[in-house]
Order: C-alpha cells, then sequence, then structure tokens
C-alpha cells in the first residue's frame, strides 16, 4: 500500500534527493515558491524551498525503509514511536492533499513552522472559497487575524493569509 512520507534532508539538497527518488519513478512533493534571481545580467525562474531541508515522497513502508538506508548520510525520515521502537510516520492522504492544496496556492503572506506547534484550540473548518477552496484545518489566531492552519502532525504545519469569515464552513466531527 502507498502511503505519504517526510524525509528531513541534510545540506539543503532536496532537488538532489528528489532527481534521485524520480528515477526510481518515487513521486515527490517540495513545498516550493518559484523566484526570480539575476545572473550575469540574465534573469532567471528558480524554485526555492519554502521550508528549507523538507520533501515528501509516497512509496510503501517497505521502500521508505529502504530510502532511509540508501540516503543514511543524507537524510533522515520521520518517524513515530510505537512502543519501543520507531516506525516510518504515514502522512494521511487527506492530510497531505490539504498541505499541497495550501502551500502551492501561490499566496504570498502565508507562514511556515518547520515543526508543528500546537494550534489545534480554534474550531475545525472547511474553506468554501477562494484561492484555499477544499482545505480543511483550524482557525487561529495570528498577529491579530483569523487564519487557516493546517499541519502534518509531527512534521510541519502552514497558516494561510487572512480568510473572510464568509469563506468558512465549521466542521463538527
Amino acid at each position: 500500500m502507498m502511503h505519504w512520507f517526510a524525509l528531513k534532508v541534510f545540506y539543503n539538497k532536496v532537488f538532489d534527493i528528489e532527481s534521485a527518488l524520480s528515477k526510481d519513478n518515487i513521486e515527490t512533493y517540495i513545498p516550493c515558491e518559484e523566484t526570480i534571481i539575476i545572473r550575469g545580467g540574465n534573469r532567471q525562474k528558480v524554485r526555492k524551498p519554502i521550508i528549507n531541508s523538507l520533501m515528501f515522497f509516497r512509496s510503501s513502508v517497505t521502500d521508505a525503509l529502504r530510502i532511509q538506508q540508501d540516503f543514511t548520510d543524507r537524510v533522515i525520515l520521520y518517524t513515530r514511536r510505537e512502543e519501543y521502537r520507531r516506525i516510518p510516520l504515514i502522512i494521511p492522504d487527506d492530510e497531505m492533499n490539504t498541505f499541497m492544496l495550501v502551500t502551492s496556492a501561490g499566496e504570498k503572506g502565508v507562514e511556515y513552522y518547520e515543526d508543528s506547534p500546537k494550534f489545534h484550540q480554534g474550531d475545525r473548518v472547511r474553506v468554501t472559497d477562494g484561492v484555499f477552496k477544499g482545505a480543511v484545518g483550524h482557525i487561529c489566531r495570528i498577529k491579530k487575524n483569523r487564519r487557516l492552519v493546517v499541519a502534518i502532525e509531527g512534521v510541519c504545519a502552514v497558516a494561510t493569509t487572512y480568510i473572510p469569515h464568509t469563506f468558512l464552513e465549521q466542521i463538527h466531527d
């Protein structure tokens, strides 16, 4: 069975690891933004990771463990503790899909947190309109604005820009 996993990549070499995994037809996702740099008088668009050293990939648990072994000196696979051992942290598809929706929207003012802070004090909501339509997360006040926080437990979190109240629908679990 295929799942999403997260890697902490050393030396900011996420694109090298992405390239190596793509040779094995492993789906990857790196939260990036496009920036323009000027080299030798030429303007170039380049991909820049939004959260340094973080990438995601989709594979089986067996392949995730193999990737950790193959790149042992260059990456750390995010894990969770189960009884007395550590096992790969499986990221649920719906959590990953929401995270990809929010991080690929291209909105300015989105804030990223390398560790997933405890933002769960707010209401659980779904965005019904706008660039984040379909995203599910928790509402928090950050810098006096109402923000949607989407977290991948144990890995990272992202806080959107302001979302109007009329674009939010409360979810009752």
